[in-house]
């Protein structure tokens, strides 16, 4: 459509030189342009954010090749920017995660520094201009990095070709930032245009918009079961019914469920990806409570995403509560579906925009370069469901050859290892210049998916030097509690 219009307007312009005006741009006498209307305002937008300036200069690496690095700031975002000596022509841009939504920006390093510098290429990343869950901004200020590389290079005292091949990687938000970014709809409508040649989202809001819903669900769908059935939404008692529905579902919060609370966890499970293994630890095991505080927190909140949207987009009209690992619905099923109090967002609350990219921009899998994600089977705050969300939009857009899904056995949100990151990143890289398409897990087979052994081949428990130490720490249980099978 947009194409259509600028072919149209061009071929107008075009017969207006033949005719001899002055000026294509000037419209006829007697007659003014038509006017242009302007876009509406949002909340997020009238937010003022600042770059801490102190925290961006960052040291080199231990031990690592040496390397140019930069930092300062750009269109009201911070920068930092790292080329190897030894540069093999290639960038990387990385793109973080939700930072919350404090007014100071902040540039995040890629856990994959110390490889990616080893093997020659410069990474470059953006604090991006605002926090909040901004994918927006995100994008367009990680374009905008990429766009002014050679530039900010020259400026440094080191002139640079063009890179000759630019990827994205990014975690969770950022893995959103990143799976958007080489979606058609982005080189459509971004106001900063790059065609990326490959990307690697882990642990990424690959849904979209279908992770707000998914949070409302299971809100409902825990005041449902609690006894505190919703009755309208936003729920704006929740602050006062949230200690009747936590003793209603849990014993002992997280760790130990009531019979009411084992039904939550069924309607969990099959809203997050169905049975697999690690999802019990996820929900209720040691390490589970920083993730159900961070969901318990959403719970009540309107579907505005604190402002990123004007009007309320969820909609959980189309969802289907199963309280059983049984696909059919049984009586009390239906009667828990017809029951439970459904969200109708508005439709028009993430649309089109004329200046740019959506609030909330698509991941539609319209793709056409290789793509490699991660994702652990435990993290229920951006839950595995995304992956699935994600391939069957590429198999609707037909564009399955260009993805290559991996599952980790992990259990909190992006809880991987630097190996298996690295692993990724490699495999996504050798298949775009080589043409050799890695291997990836099936997400959609149920059979698949529950197989005790799901996730064991791309799980790598090695933890390097580079690993926080939480990672060694997390991973250690896991691999004591949760083996993979012997082959």
């Amino acid at each position: 459509m947009r194409r259509t219009l600028r072919m149209t307007a061009a071929l107008a312009l075009a017969g207006l030189a033949l005719h001899g005006c002055e000026h294509p741009d000037n419209p006829p006498d007697g007659q003014n342009p038509p006017p242009v209307e302007p876009e509406e305002t949002r909340g997020q937008d009238s937010r003022t954010y600042t770059v801490d300036e102190a925290a961006l200069p960052f040291t080199a690496l231990s031990n690592a090749p040496e390397s140019d690095r930069w930092w300062g700031i750009l269109e009201g975002s911070g920068y930092r920017i790292e080329v190897p000596k030894n540069w093999n022509g290639m960038l990387v841009m990385y793109a973080h995660g939700y930072a919350g939504t404090a007014s100071t920006l902040n540039v995040s390093t890629p856990s994959i520094r110390r490889h990616l510098l080893e093997n020659g290429y410069a990474w470059a990343a953006s604090s991006y201009s605002k926090n909040s869950y901004d994918v927006r901004a995100g994008i367009e200020d990680t374009n905008a990095l990429a766009l002014a590389f050679t530039r900010i290079a020259s400026e440094r005292g080191r002139p640079l070709e063009a890179p000759r091949k630019t990827y994205i990687i990014g975690h969770s938000m950022g893995g959103h930032v990143a799976a958007a970014a080489i979606d058609a709809e982005t080189l459509e409508t971004a106001n900063h245009k790059v065609r990326y040649d490959g990307a690697v989202p882990m642990c990424g809001v690959l849904g979209d918009a279908e992770l707000f819903n998914y949070f409302a669900a299971y809100g409902l769908a825990a005041q449902q079961l609690a006894g505190y059935p919703a009755s309208g939404w936003p729920v704006e008692d929740w602050a006062l019914i949230q200690p009747g529905v936590k003793a209603a579902i849990f014993k002992t919060y997280p760790t130990e469920v009531t019979p009411q609370g084992d039904k939550l966890k069924q309607v969990v499970k099959h809203l997050t990806g169905g049975e697999r293994p690690l999802f019990d630890p996820g929900f209720s095991g040691p390490l589970a409570r920083s993730i159900q505080d961070l969901l318990w927190g959403t719970f009540g909140s309107s579907g505005t995403v604190d402002g990123i949207l004007n009007r309320d987009g969820i909609s959980t009209a189309d969802i289907q509560f199963q309280l059983d690992n049984d696909a059919s619905l049984s009586a009390e099923e239906q009667a828990f579906n017809a029951s439970i109090y459904r969200v109708r967002g508005d439709p028009e609350a993430n649309r089109l925009r004329r200046d740019g990219l959506r609030w909330i921009p698509k991941t539609n899998a319209r793709i056409s370069v290789p793509v490699v994600s991660l994702h652990t089977l435990g993290d229920l705050f951006v839950p595995f469901s995304m992956e699935q969300i994600f391939k069957r939009r590429a198999d609707a857009q037909g564009t399955s050859q260009w993805l290559v899904q991996r599952a980790i056995r992990g259990v909190s949100h992006c809880d991987f290892t630097t190996a298996e990151q690295v692993a990724a990143f490699d495999a996504m890289v050798q298949w775009e210049q080589q043409g050799l398409k890695p291997r990836g897990d099936e997400v959609l087979d149920p059979a698949v998916v529950s197989s005790p052994s799901y996730g064991c081949a791309f799980t790598n428990n090695t933890v390097g030097p580079d690993d926080p130490q939480t990672t060694g720490l997390i991973r250690a249980s896991i691999v004591s509690a949760h083996p993979c099978p012997a082959p």
